[in-house]
């Protein structure tokens, strides 16, 4: 995503542009969530007005800017309070930039899991950070974004380079490893981002982790509403996607946590993608709060500098490295 050069043939593309997904008066699409009415969300949505939306782009960028320096000495705390912390500062860092946030579904407390989602938003990556902390798999360009770059990297982000597809098996070998030391990891099988109206198909490549490290994959839905606010599709320069987020007014993010899927029970790494790209499309009704205990038994993965989960060194089954896209 996000980039004005040809990309190769293997890679997945979404037809969601700037033009037709970032234009939001309003968002007749999305439709009710079930088991609640129409409110101040489904309809038009003016502007948040210069003054606010100023005052949530500088909350904000400082907050991640403040993240990043207090990176080392964070690092010092206990597992536990390092932890909290950084999941209190994921989640300010998304209410700074005005974005309100509700959660559904019960997070899994323990144990290894492959964390899978769809892919709207650059605010995607701190809104499962807040609730289910682990290692992200981003593409390599990531590592080169202005402070973000550099966060991701503090985090212990497992960075993929797409344009190399000899690369990937070394990919799902490193979340393997991570996932066997009793580790989570997050990834977005769909490969790029797409508006939120439409969805990609989940590519069963990151799957192939789960089945040999043995471990339960978790699928979350993210939606926002109105769901072209928030689209980070194409082309679009970053900071016109903060500018969209921060002068739109009642932007709510809402993250659905599904039953997990237990990677023993599918054949192989297909049939598992399938499945987890069918519970990420199902649209539930689940009883909606903030988890503030979620994860609360997470401090013996995390990383020295992060919430991230730290790799064991545990060699993963030689089959990845037959693993195609």
């Amino acid at each position: 995503m996000n980039g004005t050069t040809a990309l190769p043939p293997w890679l997945p593309t979404a037809p969601c542009t700037p033009g037709r997904c970032t234009a939001h008066p309003d968002d007749p699409v999305s439709g009710p969530v079930p088991g609640r009415g129409p409110g101040r969300d489904s309809g038009p949505h003016p502007g948040a007005g210069l003054p606010r939306a100023v005052a949530r782009l500088t909350a904000g960028t400082g907050t991640v800017l403040l993240g990043v320096l207090l990176a080392p000495a964070a690092a010092l705390l206990p597992p536990a309070a390092r932890l909290a912390l950084v999941r209190r500062w994921t989640r300010t860092v998304v209410r700074a930039f005005g974005v309100r946030v509700r959660y559904g579904g019960n997070p899994v407390a323990t144990g290894p899991l492959l964390v899978v989602a769809n892919h709207v938003s650059w605010l995607d990556v701190p809104l499962l950070a807040a609730v289910l902390p682990a290692r992200m798999v981003a593409k390599a360009e990531v590592r080169r974004w202005p402070v973000l770059g550099v966060l991701a990297a503090l985090g212990g982000t497992l960075f993929i380079d797409r344009d190399r597809l000899r690369a990937l098996p070394g990919t799902v070998r490193a979340m393997a490893g991570v996932l066997a030391g009793g580790g989570r990891v997050a990834v977005f099988p769909e490969g790029s981002t797409w508006c939120g109206r439409e969805r990609g198909r989940f590519r069963p490549a990151a799957f192939q982790a789960a089945l040999e490290a043995g471990c339960a994959v978790q699928p979350v839905r993210i939606d926002y509403r109105p769901a072209d606010a928030a689209a980070y599709v194409g082309d679009d320069p970053l900071g016109a996607s903060l500018w969209r987020v921060v002068t739109t007014r009642h932007l709510t993010a809402e993250v659905r946590l599904a039953d997990p899927l237990p990677s023993g029970r599918h054949p192989d790494r297909r049939a598992l993608a399938a499945a987890a790209q069918r519970a990420v499309a199902h649209r539930t009704a689940f009883p909606w709060a903030v988890p503030q205990r979620a994860a609360a038994s997470d401090s013996a993965n995390l990383s020295p500098l992060s919430v991230h989960q730290r790799t064991r060194p545990r060699p993963a089954a030689a089959s990845s490295s037959r693993t195609p896209s």
